[in-house]
């Protein structure tokens, strides 16, 4: 009799809304055609859960968290059966036998909120309120009740019953920005679900009934009772036995409650940047960027690209990268350590074996999503481009020695009269003396004798994004550049000085899905940019440098070392690139708004910050 009287309220409510759908609009197609308009508006192609991605160390363990809401999906196989059965024996008791709606619940609502000027009580199902979460909202008008049950009838034909529970665990909210069985775990006991004894299970099943009443963390005494209350509900439905509920009633409940996991803001903030450009790579956006005949139209494909990355984003991957959180801390220090209240700066270490990047910092007091000096500042590189542009390029044209002789004094090519530091004039030297010292004259030679056009082809390979047809002139020769370098992009060609070859640098290993299935990673691609006689003479004068040179103050001691330093005019940047036998490290100096720092010259902070990761 309760059901068939609650059928008989359903339909009359059904009847009721397409009668004033019918002569409210006089429009009855829209009746005959709302069968295929609610399919497809339930359809379950439709159905796009934000999740929460996760960024991986080396190790394996997360550092940030990516997107809002927090959301850790969790499948329907490591949802444990016990908290299945506490939630169904809450929530729905009948999820199990009605095809959306309980017709005996909705009418004992009906009844109850005919004494009401408005809902007190819905008679929601699992179903309803899954479609609730996905669809409609949270507003209570007997408008949306009706839709409600049209929805949560359409999921019924669509989903199983246990895809449906899959999906509704996952959906709920569990107050404090949690949403989904997983997440609650995490955030209030920092373990897996799969991981929690029944006491717990029963717990955070106490709140999505109500998120603000049973949050644990401000009402851990009502969210305890209702526990109580729910396990009591299991044994009147013959899920649990009394014994057993007293059992896991005097089991203790320990919060352990969990703090956003927001580490290493550099790098992560790269990661991010990492990630539009390899799902522009890989889905042909920047193929599409590259042709793009006007402004309007790159705009366009920008817009698409940054839709394409959020919905990335908000699937919940997982970005395994290549962070070394031990590294990346050093950095961090190093830079802080050296750096006054006045100086900025940023450092980029790269793993000579594997050519990822494993540690970043992208300024003094780096805070997460500010401009990051690492990638996004373009100084001027000053003599740090004189292995890349000059001394490789020559070596590798001349088949030259590093004891070759080469005249060292201010030189003049037309009116272009570069002065080496200090003025001095030092005469004929090595050529492994003269990149030591960083001597402007025999640099202007050297280029020259290679012809601007050969060197710039030598550093074709590498990614300098900025680097212009304008910039083919002799001042280039001592690091004048039109917009310059970044130091992510110089730390990345000096790679090459390992062995020759070149693979741009990357952090990101793979990105993957909640199933473990690579969605994307980067092609691998290394182009030999130095013949193995280039390659050896060039690590012998930039240990030169390291030894004897300019790059002394930042020596450390290790089984290979070599370092090329750069001062740009009026002390704007200091830069020290350089390599050891494991890592090649690059460090930046300077003021946002450049202004001459001779006055710290001495203080050689960028020779200290280097020292202080590499040692």
């Amino acid at each position: 009799m309760r059901v068939f009287a609650g059928y008989i309220t359903v339909i009359s409510f059904m009847l009721i809304f397409f009668t004033t759908l019918f002569f409210a609009t006089g429009e009855w197609n829209k009746v005959q055609s709302f069968q295929q308009e609610l399919e497809h508006a339930v359809s379950t192609d439709s159905i796009d859960l934000n999740r929460t991605s996760l960024l991986l160390d080396a190790d394996g363990k997360v550092f940030s968290e990516v997107n809002r809401p927090y959301r850790l999906y969790v499948p329907d196989e490591k949802i444990p059966p016990f908290l299945k059965d506490i939630l169904v024996a809450s929530e729905d008791q009948h999820f199990y036998e009605h095809v959306g709606f309980d017709a005996g619940a909705i009418l004992r609502a009906v009844v109850k909120n005919l004494v009401f000027t408005h809902i007190q009580q819905g008679g929601s199902t699992i179903t309803q309120q899954l479609a609730r979460n996905l669809y409609l909202g949270q507003e209570k008008t007997y408008n949306r009740k009706l839709t409600e049950l049209f929805y949560a009838h359409e999921i019924e034909q669509s989903l199983s019953k246990d895809e449906i529970l899959e999906l509704y665990m996952n959906v709920i909210y569990f107050s404090n920005g949690v949403y989904g069985i997983e997440t609650a775990s995490q955030y209030y006991f920092q373990k897996s679900v799969t991981d929690l004894n029944q006491a717990e299970m029963a717990f955070i099943a106490s709140i999505p009934n109500n998120p603000g009443k049973y949050d644990p963390v401000d009402h851990f005494d009502q969210t305890k009772v209702r526990q109580e209350r729910l396990l009591d509900i299991l044994v009147s439905t013959s899920k649990l036995s009394k014994d057993e509920a007293a059992k896991v009633k005097k089991m203790p409940i320990t919060l352990n409650v969990r703090k956003k996991t927001d580490l290493y803001p550099d790098y992560a903030f790269y990661v991010e940047n990492e990630l539009k450009e390899l799902i522009a790579l890989n889905e042909g956006y920047k193929l599409e960027l590259k042709n793009a005949a006007s402004e309007e139209e790159k705009n366009r494909i920008e817009g698409k690209l940054e839709e394409r990355f959020q919905d990335v984003i908000s699937s919940g991957v997982r970005i395994q990268t290549a962070l070394q959180p031990a590294l990346q801390q050093k950095s961090v220090r190093a830079l802080n350590n050296q750096l006054n209240e006045d100086l900025q700066g940023a450092t980029v270490t790269i793993d000579n074996k594997s050519r990822m990047i494993v540690a970043l910092s992208g300024g003094r007091d780096y805070q997460k999503y500010n401009f990051n000096h690492a990638f996004q500042a373009f100084r001027q590189p000053g003599s740090v481009i004189k292995p890349l542009l000059v001394y490789g390029p020559y070596i590798e044209k001349f088949k030259a020695g590093i004891n070759d002789q080469v005249n060292s004094n201010q030189y003049c090519v037309g009116k272009y009269c570069p002065i080496n530091y200090g003025g001095i004039q030092p005469g004929t030297v090595t050529l492994k003396q003269s990149l030591a010292q960083s001597y402007n004259g025999s640099a202007l030679r050297l280029v020259e004798k290679v012809g601007i056009e050969k060197a710039f082809q030598s550093i074709s390979p590498f990614s300098f994004e900025r680097v212009t047809k304008e910039d083919k002139t002799f001042a280039s020769s001592i690091g004048g550049f039109t917009y310059g370098m970044s130091p992510l992009e110089l730390t990345d060609a000096y790679t090459s000085f390992i062995d020759g070859s070149y693979q741009k640098s990357h952090a990101i290993l793979s990105v993957s899905d909640s199933h473990g299935k690579i969605l994307y990673q980067w092609k691998k691609d290394p182009k030999k940019v130095w013949s193995a006689d280039t390659t050896a003479k060039m690590r012998k004068m930039l240990n030169e440098g390291a030894t004897a040179g300019t790059g002394r103050p930042a020596y450390v001691s290790k089984p290979y070392v070599g370092i090329k330093t750069g001062t740009t005019n009026n002390y704007h940047d200091y830069w020290v690139m350089g390599l050891t036998d494991t890592l090649t490290t690059g460090v930046w100096v300077g003021h946002d708004i450049p202004r001459d720092m001779s006055e710290i010259e001495r203080k050689r902070p960028s020779h200290k910050v280097w020292q202080e990761i590499m040692e």
